[in-house]
């Protein structure tokens, strides 16, 4: 029953339904909202890191926030705001490749793809998705997963 009640509520925060159609609230997307998510996840986040900007990160993130890493641990929104604190990017560059950007109607959007970190001529990527949501007007990100950290030879 518990596996059942979580996978509803998974449904439902991913904007499937089990409810018609005329009981759903939409919420208003704007069609910039494309590019100021993709604005957020390839400049914004990633400077955030860069430049240990936690104001920046902390906007970004959603309270709720909650990253599952490449080993599978859990952190949330005060770790991330304190890792960046203490732990300064030492690669040469980085840049993320976006490969999935969906926006629901519900005001739920997913950004999934690659990133790629540089440093003098070794490239490591790994991969990520992440769920935002639109709140008062602002994409909140509420989830992220890391996976598959590879050096590239």
């Amino acid at each position: 029953m518990i596996k059942k009640v979580c996978w509803l509520v998974l449904l439902a925060t991913l904007g499937c339904q089990t409810k018609p159609q005329e009981h759903i609230v939409q919420t208003s997307i704007a069609p910039e909202d494309k590019e100021t998510l993709r604005h957020l996840k390839e400049v914004q986040w990633p400077k955030a890191y860069r430049e240990q900007d936690t104001i920046l990160l902390d906007h970004i993130l959603g309270d709720d926030f909650q990253m599952v890493d490449n080993s599978g641990n859990w952190s949330n929104k005060i770790k991330e705001l304190e890792w960046i604190k203490e732990n300064a990017m030492e690669h040469d560059s980085f840049y993320y490749e976006i490969k999935r950007l969906d926006i629901l109607d519900n005001g739920t959007a997913l950004i999934c793809g690659t990133g790629h970190i540089l440093n003098d001529s070794t490239e490591t990527v790994y991969q990520s998705s992440n769920v935002l949501i639109k709140r008062d007007g602002d994409w909140k990100a509420i989830a992220s997963h890391v996976s598959g950290i590879k050096t590239l030879d």
